[in-house]
């Protein structure tokens, strides 16, 4: 994805935002035809003409003051409404984006990095109808019509003012791109190392204890801090000294104006009242005007938005990731004769930064056959390829050679089809910060109570289910409040409602103590059924009698069974 497809995404179709540009317009338009007007009735009226002369413009100033707040109005609603309708599509289709590269394709990204990317700078991009478009076509617009209409007045004049504006616009690309733009693009990527600092300081704070390494964790975050404080006040200045500018050279067009229009004055027509507003215009113009300096700003912001949320969604699915999948249909594809492995190879996608993805963790043409009931072991050394081979197993990363699901080719199905078929119980389950239940019915949300107590007690968790408080305990944030062992039943017995046909078993003691190893594998694998086959993956030995055959791994290749 191009950062001009963000950008463009982000933009609401003509057909919404007409609305708020016409109403943008209708607000700029009666606040300069305001203080045109009463600075006319001003003038007019101190020449004492008699009230039918200046009836007209009483009303007109009467309904310019009204309609700058209706239309003020009628612009922020319309014009949220737009922006933010938009913006919710904007997050449906980059989740889309995503969705297809995880988990593996998002290994190289920091939960913290990839956080501010889809809330901050996602959210960033509202500004782009909101506080780039709309100010700068409004005060385009407004500006045009603003010297039109003092041309009609005093040619000259409108040059001058036509000329103020001009050196106001280019003022402020200059000094905006000269004092703003190094730090808008660094407010971005310093927000996300804060973010970074702060997830990693929660998410760790126990082992930062232990370690006492609490007073590191803080400076790290104070660092990060003073560093995107530092940004922004340059920002900030920058802003600052822009609308300044701007500011200066609106006193400088109304004097301007006088100058070249007070001679003038009594020649041709050109009276005192007129002589008022083509001084007093460029006072309204300019604050029409105003905003375009902070539009120009933001535009540096949303520019560096979008193209950070690029950087996270790439043109294409990288190399290591199924892609071009079919639709899928919502069932099970049928196990038949069991899984069929012949010559698959895979990798793991390259990093960021990094042009392959190497060799560590790779399979090299697999043989591999697994009966509907059977039990597998898969065994070697770590980086030899057990955790790839598990998520070749799920569609997770995408393979060459033949893979088949019965007689159908996995190419042919539907990622999440045919994960209805083979689920994995990863080495580190995920566990959300709900109750025992949530946790449970995630599998399978028409599970009864009585079905959850009876897949505990398969798992062996019913005892201390019922002294934790129940199915509504607590597991804190990402299990925060449970062992290793204890979440990997959690997760069996997700497994098991979900009522896979093969289930996948990555490491399902790696943090267990290894005196309960043993002990933990017996109650899991005690828990499936004997219809369902399994495929268990350690670097442990396993007690004898709990799986049907061995097979070893070294550097990406099955070697003979060993038993």
């Amino acid at each position: 994805m191009r950062a001009a497809d963000v950008l463009r995404s982000a933009q609401p179709p003509l057909r919404r935002f007409w609305w708020p540009l016409l109403a943008g317009l209708g607000t700029a338009v009666s606040a300069i035809a305001l203080l045109a007007a009463s600075a006319w009735l001003i003038t007019r009226s101190a020449e004492q003409p008699a009230v039918m002369y200046i009836t007209a413009v009483v009303v007109a100033v009467r309904a310019f003051a009204l309609g700058r707040g209706v239309f003020r109005y009628l612009e922020r609603l319309s014009g949220h409404d737009a922006a933010l309708g938009q913006l919710a599509g904007v997050r449906t289709a980059l989740v889309r984006r995503i969705v297809p590269l995880a988990p593996d394709g998002l290994g190289g990204a920091r939960r913290g990095a990839l956080l501010s990317r889809l809330v901050d700078d996602v959210d960033e991009l509202q500004n782009l109808p909101l506080r780039v478009v709309m100010p700068l076509a409004v005060a385009g617009l407004a500006s045009v019509a603003s010297v039109v209409f003092t041309a009609f007045l005093s040619p000259i004049a409108a040059l001058a003012l036509a000329a103020c504006l001009i050196v106001a616009f280019a003022l402020a690309v200059w000094i905006g791109g000269w004092a703003g733009t190094r730090a808008e693009r660094s407010i971005a990527p310093l927000r996300s190392r804060l973010t970074d600092a702060l997830v990693d300081e929660f998410t760790g704070l126990d082992v930062l204890t232990a370690f006492d390494a609490t007073d590191a964790a803080h400076a790290r975050v104070r660092s990060a801090d003073a560093a995107l404080r530092r940004a922004t006040v340059r920002r900030a200045g920058a802003q600052g000294l822009t609308s300044g500018a701007v500011s200066l050279l609106a006193g400088i067009a109304s004097l301007a104006t006088l100058l070249v229009a007070a001679p003038l004055l009594g020649q041709g027509g050109f009276t005192g009242p007129a002589l008022a507003v083509v001084v007093l215009l460029p006072m309204a113009v300019f604050e029409v005007f105003g905003p375009v300096p902070l539009a120009l700003a933001s535009w540096r912001q949303v520019r560096t938005a979008a193209e950070r949320i690029a950087e996270t969604v790439p043109d294409r699915i990288p190399a290591g990731l199924p892609r071009d999948e079919p639709v899928a249909t919502g069932h099970a594809p049928a196990l038949g004769s069991g899984l069929h492995l012949r010559g698959v190879g895979a990798r793991w996608p390259a990093r960021p930064g990094s042009p392959s993805a190497g060799e560590t963790g790779r399979l090299v043409d697999i043989d591999l056959d697994v009966a509907p009931g059977e039990r597998v072991l898969v065994t070697g050394p770590s980086g030899a390829g057990k955790t790839t081979l598990a998520h070749v197993l799920v569609r997770f990363l995408d393979h060459t050679g033949s893979y088949r699901i019965g007689d159908t080719e996995v190419r042919e199905l539907n990622g999440d089809d045919l994960r209805r078929t083979v689920g994995l119980c990863e080495q580190s389950p995920y566990l959300f910060d709900e109750s025992l239940r949530q946790n449970l019915i995630f599998a399978h949300d028409t599970a009864t109570d009585d079905e959850l107590w009876a897949v505990l007690q398969r798992v062996g968790l019913a005892e201390w289910a019922r002294e934790r408080g129940g199915l509504d305990a607590d597991l804190g944030e990402r299990g925060a409040l449970v062992s290793g062992g204890q979440a990997q039943r959690i997760a069996l017995a997700r497994a098991v409602l979900a009522e896979f046909p093969v289930l996948v078993l990555d490491e399902p003691t790696a943090g267990v103590d290894p005196a309960a190893s043993d002990a933990l594998l017996a109650d899991l694998l005690g828990a499936i059924d004997d219809r369902r086959a399994v495929v268990l993956i350690s670097h442990v030995e396993v007690p004898a009698g709990l799986v049907d055959r061995e097979v070893r791994m070294e550097a990406g290749r099955l070697t003979q069974p060993t038993r």
